[in-house]
């Protein structure tokens, strides 16, 4: 009875012993691998790079290991990143840059930059050289009103320089551009007297196009007086001239036919006849003409 159990017992820890043998075996021998989504499974032996997976089932030899490598689009977040204008004045900005892994340069920055895909270091060391890089063709003025051109020169030189670690980058957004509190102050007082000098000029100009308009009213007032009065003198000419054209017609008139006057009596005088009523006047004072008294003249 003893042998039974003896022999039972032992049956049961050498059943244990091979279940753990067997599965350590097939924990070192086991040949199904998984790649996750947004990630490329970088194949050694030995240490060596020998193929890189894609994404799902991958099947290796027990002598091969893979790695998981991330192609995921990354954020790298550079505070306060320091630069110099070509007028020596100080400029920081912050910087989020977004960047992936070129698939097909994962083999190259796996050996050479990173094992999982994590680039960061290397961004914000590259965003900084580029930005002091950058700045430094600048005027501080010129890095203000060419803020556009600017961006485009620092982005299209961080894309250069990181495409040598084998990152494209997406997108960059600065922010919290600024320089030094002295010459912002300086830039914040120079902006006020521009607006100053040009709302001054901008009321000169009001007043110069007021002035030429009274001017341009009171010439044509001008105009219009002295037309008005050439035109009067010329009609007062024109009458007088009418007038001594007829004195002369008459007076030539009277002095080639005197017989005229003798008429132009006797028409006066029938009138008088016609108008008077017969009757004498009652009083008839020294030298006053007697009506009548010379018709037989």
């Amino acid at each position: 009875m003893n042998f039974l159990n003896f022999n039972t017992a032992e049956q049961r820890v050498r059943a244990v012993l091979i279940a753990v043998v067997f599965v350590v075996v097939a924990s070192i021998l086991w040949p199904f691998y998984s790649v996750p989504t947004g990630s490329r499974g970088v194949v050694t032996q030995f240490g060596k790079i020998v193929g890189i997976e894609g994404e799902g089932l991958a099947v290796l030899p027990p002598w091969q290991k893979l790695n998981n490598f991330s192609i995921r689009a990354e954020e790298a977040n550079i505070e306060d990143v320091e630069g110099s204008t070509s007028d020596t004045q100080p400029v920081k900005v912050s910087m989020t840059v977004r960047y992936s892994i070129a698939t097909d340069r994962v083999s190259e920055v796996y050996e050479k930059y990173s094992h999982n895909g994590d680039l960061s270091s290397y961004v914000q060391t590259a965003t900084q050289e580029v930005f002091k890089s950058v700045t430094a063709r600048y005027s501080a003025p010129d890095l203000i009103a060419q803020r556009a051109k600017v961006s485009g020169d620092i982005g299209s030189s961080l894309r250069d320089k990181l495409n040598i670690y084998g990152a494209q980058v997406i997108n960059i957004d600065m922010r919290n551009f600024s320089f030094s509190a002295s010459y912002m102050s300086a830039i914040n007082e120079k902006v006020t007297q521009e607006q100053l000098r040009l709302g001054a000029e901008n009321k000169l100009k009001t007043v110069e196009a007021e002035q030429k308009q009274k001017v341009a009213v009171a010439e044509a007032d001008a105009r219009a007086v002295k037309a008005k009065a050439d035109g009067d003198a010329y009609a007062n000419l024109t009458v007088a001239k009418a007038q001594a054209e007829a004195i002369r017609v008459q007076s030539t008139a009277l002095s080639q036919h005197k017989d005229i006057l003798e008429l132009r009596r006797i028409e006066v005088d029938m009138k008088k006849a016609e108008r008077w009523d017969g009757k004498l006047p009652s009083a008839i004072y020294a030298g006053a003409p007697i009506p009548f008294m010379n018709v037989g003249k």
